[in-house]
């Protein structure tokens, strides 16, 4: 039996680390057989520098994701977006694998991805397989592994690309296929509301104006809005709000940043602006708020 160690690490903000590959690596794939977790104290919660797929084959086990519980079960991939807050609190008998991938995987080449939005890091996904694809997912995990074990030549880079590609799609399909009451996948309204949220995680810390996204997709800030209302019960700002204090209060809860700190690295040039727009948000200030999580309330 073997123990699922993390990859290297830096500290961050004095109460978290923050993981990342190693140096020049792009992707890691870590195969496990009859895996555990937990056999020795429990690591503290930390970030990752980079995207993680959890297959899990076999096995069970339960994770903290940004503080809330997830259940890990036979059968199904755990997406933990890049910056998310992990913790794992126990697994054991884990036949599958861990896949770990940069940004910069995502970027380039000659094959669009369209599934990046799986990986924005709101909230925690658990994507079933079904149980015909589960060798196919792993011959594609494996191709991945086998390029990472030898020589890297020119092809190497597009090869890794093109079969995590084809690993995000398939992810994509499963998801689509899961969701009892669901739209055509190609539905545009669709495809709208996942690019606006690939964009919002990737530009949230710098804007925070609705017309800002509308413009990046190219449609009317009313049209946008109407749209993701339909889609999701909330207009541009509330999404973009939401986002940015989803931020805030990871942060409050996991660093020890100072508020005027937390406030400029979620785009607020104010901490006064900051705190008021906090406390309507969640119903009291940061420093409270911040508190009554750590118990000193």
């Amino acid at each position: 039996m073997s123990t699922v160690q993390p990859p290297s690490g830096r500290a961050l903000d004095h109460r978290m680390t923050l993981d990342r590959l190693g140096d020049g690596q792009a992707v890691q794939v870590i195969l496990m057989q009859d895996a555990a977790v937990g056999d020795r104290p429990v690591r503290a919660p930390h970030r990752h520098d980079y995207h993680e797929l959890i297959w899990l084959r076999a096995g069970c086990g339960e994770h903290l994701i940004d503080g809330l519980p997830h259940p890990m079960q036979a059968g199904t991939i755990t997406v933990i977006g890049r910056g998310q807050v992990h913790q794992f609190l126990g697994a054991g008998g884990m036949d599958g694998a861990i896949l770990r991938f940069g940004d910069e995987l995502l970027a380039g080449g000659t094959q669009r991805l369209t599934a990046g939005w799986l990986l924005t890091c709101t909230a925690g996904r658990t994507i079933a397989v079904p149980a015909g694809e589960q060798d196919r997912l792993e011959a594609l995990i494996q191709g991945i592994h086998a390029e990472g074990q030898r020589p890297k030549d020119t092809y190497s880079a597009e090869l890794e690309r093109s079969l995590l590609a084809t690993v995000l799609l398939l992810m994509e399909r499963w998801y689509d296929g899961s969701r009892a009451e669901r739209r055509e996948a190609d539905d545009a309204e669709i495809q709208v509301h996942r690019r606006f949220t690939a964009r919002l995680e990737q530009d949230y810390p710098r804007h925070h104006d609705a017309g800002y996204y509308a413009d990046a997709l190219a449609m009317p800030r009313a049209a946008l809005s109407r749209l993701l209302v339909q889609l999701t019960g909330r207009t541009t700002k509330d999404l973009i709000l939401d986002r940015v204090m989803l931020e805030a209060a990871r942060l409050l809860r996991f660093t020890d940043l100072t508020i005027g700190e937390i406030a400029y690295q979620v785009g607020f040039s104010d901490q006064m602006y900051f705190s008021r727009a906090f406390k309507r948000h969640f119903g009291r200030p940061p420093k409270s708020y911040r508190d009554a999580l750590r118990g000193a309330d």
